[in-house]
C-alpha cells in the first residue's frame, strides 16, 4: 500500500518525538546519577575521614600511652618526646570526628563520651608522668597500677571501634550505590541508544520508501506525459488539418459569396440600364453600390486568408475605385481623393461601414456638383481615445436641413440604422462651403 506524504510526515514527526524524549531522559538521568554521585562521593569522604580520623585518634592515645609506660618503667625523659605531640594530634583528630559526625545527631552523645573519656586519659597520664618527674616513684606506680587508664583506654576503644564499623559500613553502601547507579546509567544508555537506533531506522526506512515510491511515481509520470504528449502531437495536428480544412472551406464560401454578390450587383446593373424611369434608374445604381460594396468584403475575406479581420485602408480603398468608375461612368464629374489609416475591423463592422461609405460617396458625386467638376475625400483615422472617425466631404453645393430629402431618403435612414448598430454617431457639422458627414464608432474588441 503506497503511503502518503502526510503519513511520512506524522511518522517521522512521532519517531523523531520518541527519539527525542529518549535523549532527554537518557541526559536527566545522567543528570541525576551525576548529582548522586556527588552526594555519595562526599558521603564516602566524609566517611573516609571519619574512619581516618578515629584510627588516626586511637593510634595517637597508644602513641601517648606508650610514651607515658616508656617514661614510668626507665624514668628517661627521652620516652616523653612523642607525647605532647601524640597530645596535640588527639585534639584534632577530635575535632575532625566532631566535624564528620555532625550530620548524624544520634552520634552526639557518643561523641561527647569520647572526648570526656581522652580527656581523662590524658589527664590520667599527665598525673602519672607529673609524680615519676617529682621522684614519686611509689604513688606513680600506684596510680598506674589501678588500672585506670586501661579501663578508659578499653571504653575509648569500644567507641572508636564502633565508628570505625559504621564508617566502613557507610563506604560499603556508598560504593554499592555507586556500582548500582553505573549499572543503572549503563542500561539507561544501552536501552537509549537501542531506541535511537530503531528510531532513526524507522525514519530512514520511511524515507527511503516513500522516496522510493516518489521516484516510482515520477517515472510513471513522465511515461504518462510521454503518451500524453503524443496524443497532443496527435490531437494538435488533426486540429491543425480542421482549422486548415475550415479556413480553406471559409474561403470557399467567401469566394461563393463574393461571386453571388457579384453577380447580384451586375444584375442589377443591367436592370438599371434596362428601365427608364430615372428614379428607378437611381435607385438601382444605389442598390448595386451597396451590393458591390459587401461583395467586396467577401472578397477581400478570402484573398487576406483571415476570416475575421478586414484591413479597411485597403478594402475601401478598392471600394472607393470603383465608385469613382462607376459614377464617372453615369456622367456625374466629381473625382475621389482619399486618406484611409492602416486599421483592422471585424467583417460585420466593415459590411456596415462598407455601406456608409458607398452611400456619401454616392450622394457626393450625384449632389454635390450638378454643374461643375469637383473633388470629394474621404478620411479614416484613429482618435486619441481609441475610437474611429470616418469623414467624407465635398466643396459643393452644401446641405440644407430643411430641403427636402434628394431620392427616396431610405439611403440617410439606413446609415442611421447602421450607426445605431455600430453604437456610433453621425453628424454633418456647418461648413461655409460643402458638405461633411462624420461617423465616429468605437472598434469591438475582438
Amino acid at each position: 500500500m503506497p503511503i502518503s506524504s502526510r503519513f511520512v510526515v506524522r511518522s517521522t514527526i512521532g519517531l523523531l518525538a520518541v527519539g527525542f524524549l529518549t535523549l532527554l531522559g537518557i541526559v536527566g538521568m545522567t543528570i541525576w546519577l551525576g548529582e548522586r554521585a556527588q552526594v555519595h562521593f562526599r558521603e564516602v569522604v566524609e566517611a573516609r575521614d571519619t574512619r581516618g580520623s578515629a584510627v588516626e585518634l586511637r593510634s595517637v592515645v597508644q602513641a601517648a600511652e606508650s610514651s607515658q609506660r616508656g617514661f614510668l618503667v626507665t624514668g628517661n625523659e627521652i620516652y616523653l618526646a612523642p607525647y605532647d605531640s601524640a597530645k596535640a594530634a588527639a585534639e584534632r583528630q577530635l575535632d575532625t570526628l566532631k566535624r564528620t559526625l555532625a550530620p548524624y545527631p544520634e552520634t552526639e552523645i557518643m561523641l561527647r563520651r569520647l572526648t570526656a573519656l581522652t580527656h581523662e586519659k590524658f589527664a590520667e597520664m599527665d598525673r602519672t608522668i607529673a609524680l615519676k618527674s617529682d621522684r614519686q616513684d611509689a604513688e606513680a606506680l600506684a596510680l598506674f597500677r589501678t588500672n585506670r587508664g586501661k579501663a578508659l583506654m578499653d571504653e575509648a576503644n569500644v567507641f572508636l571501634s564502633g565508628i570505625i564499623v559504621a564508617a566502613d559500613e557507610r563506604l560499603t553502601t556508598g560504593v554499592g550505590e555507586q556500582r548500582a547507579n553505573a549499572a543503572m546509567l549503563r542500561w539507561a544508555s544501552i536501552v537509549g541508544a537501542i531506541v535511537i537506533v530503531l528510531v532513526v531506522g524507522g525514519v530512514t526506512v520511511t524515507v527511503l520508501r516513500y522516496a522510493r515510491e516518489i521516484a516510482q511515481a515520477r517515472d510513471e509520470v513522465r511515461i504518462l506525459n510521454a503518451s500524453l504528449e503524443e496524443r497532443v502531437r496527435m490531437r494538435t495536428a488533426d486540429l491543425a488539418l480542421a482549422r486548415d480544412r475550415t479556413e480553406v472551406l471559409l474561403a470557399e464560401v467567401n469566394h461563393r459569396v463574393a461571386n453571388s454578390l457579384a453577380l447580384v450587383a451586375s444584375l442589377v446593373k443591367l436592370q438599371a440600364h434596362a428601365v427608364t424611369d430615372q428614379a428607378a434608374k437611381d435607385a438601382l445604381g444605389e442598390t448595386h453600390a451597396r451590393i458591390f460594396a459587401i461583395s467586396l468584403v467577401h472578397k477581400r475575406l478570402y484573398s487576406s486568408g483571415d476570416g475575421r479581420y478586414v484591413a479597411l485602408d485597403e478594402y475601401l480603398a478598392g471600394l472607393l475605385d470603383h465608385l469613382e468608375t462607376s459614377m464617372r461612368a453615369e456622367g456625374h464629374g466629381a473625382y475621389l481623393k482619399y486618406d484611409l489609416e492602416p486599421l483592422r475591423l471585424q467583417t460585420d463592422a466593415t459590411i456596415n461601414l462598407g455601406v456608409v461609405v458607398a452611400e456619401w460617396v454616392t450622394n457626393a458625386f450625384k449632389y454635390a456638383y450638378p454643374d461643375r467638376r469637383g473633388e470629394v475625400r474621404v478620411r479614416l483615422k484613429s482618435l486619441a481615445d481609441g475610437r474611429v472617425e470616418l469623414t467624407v466631404e465635398d466643396d459643393g453645393i452644401g446641405r440644407s436641413e430643411n430641403a427636402p430629402a434628394r431620392g427616396t431618403g431610405l439611403g440617410t435612414r439606413m446609415v442611421r440604422g447602421i450607426a445605431a448598430t455600430m453604437r456610433g454617431e453621425i453628424d454633418y457639422p456647418a461648413r461655409e462651403r460643402g458638405t461633411l458627414a462624420r461617423l465616429t464608432f468605437a472598434v469591438p474588441s475582438a
